[in-house]
């Protein structure tokens, strides 16, 4: 029995670029594994499907070998600027291991090698920087008061993805994404949203009881 691949090689918002990726590496005997699923929630009720491709970790060299060395003169990274190319080191958490390697392939070759050392310090101030909460969320806190009264269950979703919604650093590391304020006024729209609920429940059930009353 083969091993289980456990190894994020590449994440596709859609199954035809996946295909091409899984095409090519069954083609070039690299075993692989596939995972769909939820990218993450945010307030704006918006979920994200994501196609996750795993591989075993000691393949990932040959794999991203294998792509540098395929990959089409059209590929849109022969398009970027030297700025934009940067920008694709700086924020190597948003891309994958592909488009890091290739982005610094380029720079070298125009003559802009990045040194292990700036790129390390590079990491180090974007980790920094990811570490900061989100701004205040007035609008989804103006809302989820409203809801709250209005609608509990929804009011309940916004209060609980404000207290507790964590994002994952590049690191590993887990914080909260929201500012403490806003985590606090999360925790009280949750609170009125269970009251509501818990008042709309009991009514419901009282005003069952005396039509059955009636009835009887």
């Amino acid at each position: 029995m083969k091993n289980q691949c456990t190894y994020l090689f590449q994440s596709f918002k859609n199954e035809e670029d996946a295909f091409e990726l899984t095409s090519a590496l069954k083609a070039n005997e690299i075993d692989y594994s596939i995972e769909v699923g939820k990218k993450g929630f945010d307030p704006a009720f918006v979920f994200e499907t994501e196609i996750r491709v795993y591989i075993h970790e000691n393949d990932e060299e040959r794999a991203l070998n294998l792509f540098t060395e395929t990959i089409p003169a059209n590929y849109y990274l022969y398009q970027f600027s030297d700025n934009e190319l940067m920008e694709i080191v700086t924020k190597r958490d948003e891309w994958n291991d592909l488009d890091f390697k290739l982005a610094l392939n380029l720079l070298r070759k125009r003559g802009k090698e990045i040194q292990p050392d700036v790129i390390q310090l590079l990491v180090d101030q974007r980790l920094q920087s990811l570490k900061q909460p989100e701004k205040s969320q007035k609008t989804w806190i103006y809302a989820g008061y409203i809801l709250a009264f209005v609608s509990g269950f929804l009011g309940l979703f916004i209060g609980l993805s404000l207290r507790s919604s964590k994002k994952t650093l590049p690191n590993g590391e887990k914080m909260y994404t929201y500012i403490e304020s806003d985590r606090k006024h999360g925790l009280y729209i949750a609170l009125i949203s269970i009251v509501i609920l818990s008042i709309t429940f009991l009514t419901s059930i009282v005003s069952l009881i005396g039509m059955h009353s009636q009835i009887l």
